[in-house]
């Protein structure tokens, strides 16, 4: 008998997660031929979802809670998570209610039939639009930067091959990128149109801030575009000052009343000097994180668990 794995990431759901988990019983109930558990990892939400988690831990074997003691974000609760995981399929989704629970098995049959990861696809996004266009900026960069196919639509409602996520919770290093570690492990990877639902409570926990900082794990962490990019815009400078150092000086020579520009002169300094500090930002970015990996910053860190025990694990 296959079982299945639920990883649910949590910030803010103390009033939606236990219908997110009253909904996902009702469903595989439906589905004998499965074992199943939940898996809810506390990204130390500031509202009280971990006592709710704790209950649901104690009144449920097939439930674990996990609680983080400072929040380390998304994608370090999903790697925590998948490192609680038994299941042959590990399925992820959000806590908010977004998810359509009721299509899960959509995704369950394109792995069985044959595919390693498979991401829900919505007609419709659902969501305000600085995080529409956020996704679409992340779409593009990823394709970009990390390889992601084009046309592959990337959601936070997918499910994995247990292999795919094995070598994925491989990665030690501080600062864990969920998308570019599963490309690294598999190409085979499609999606299926799920209906995604309006937001029941709250609002997304993704500000400007966090995105940016998302995005730079992943492309400071699993591509070196960055740094050829900086090498391209170096060379293009260098030719561009190049150029127009001939231009100045064979201007001067056909037209010598003309004088020297003091503006043209400031622009250009300031259009290079802006290009360096760029360049050595990014550099400065990837030698940041060598050092905080060197140093061995853990991806997450566990305050306690929660199970049927009774009793939260230290």
């Amino acid at each position: 008998m296959k079982k299945l794995s639920l990883v649910i990431p949590c910030y803010g759901s103390e009033k939606t997660l236990e219908a997110v988990v009253n909904e996902i019983h009702e469903v595989l109930s439906q589905h004998p031929e499965y074992e199943y558990e939940i898996i809810l990892v506390n990204d130390h939400s500031p509202d009280d979802v971990w006592s709710v988690i704790v209950r649901l831990a104690e009144g449920d074997a097939r439930i674990k809670g996990v609680n983080f003691a400072r929040n380390f974000g998304q994608h370090a609760a999903l790697m925590a998570g998948y490192r609680e995981c038994s299941g042959d399929i590990i399925i992820s989704l959000d806590d908010d209610g977004q998810a359509p629970v009721d299509e899960i098995f959509l995704l369950v049959d394109k792995i069985n039939e044959g595919y390693d990861l498979v991401y829900g696809r919505y007609p419709e996004i659902k969501q305000n639009r600085f995080r529409v266009f956020g996704s679409w900026v992340n779409e593009k960069m990823t394709e970009i930067m990390l390889g992601k196919p084009k046309g592959l639509k990337v959601t936070s409602f997918y499910a994995v091959r247990r292999f795919v996520m094995e070598e994925m919770i491989r990665y030690q290093n501080a600062y864990p990128y969920v998308l570019g570690l599963a490309i690294r492990s598999t190409q085979n990877i499609v999606n299926v149109t799920v209906n995604q639902r309006e937001r029941v409570e709250g609002s997304s926990g993704y500000t400007f801030s966090k995105l940016l900082k998302l995005w730079f794990n992943g492309f400071t962490t699993f591509s070196e575009k960055p740094l050829r990019i900086a090498t391209i815009l170096g060379v293009g400078c260098a030719f561009f000052g190049f150029v127009y150092g001939v231009y100045t000086i064979i201007h001067k020579l056909v037209n010598p009343a003309v004088q020297m520009g003091y503006s043209s002169m400031m622009a250009v300094m300031l259009f290079i000097g802006g290009v360096i500090m760029l360049l050595l930002g990014i550099i400065g970015e990837y030698v940041g994180r060598i050092y905080v990996s060197l140093n061995n910053a853990p991806q997450y860190v566990i305050r306690e668990k929660a199970t049927q025990t009774g009793e939260p694990e230290k």
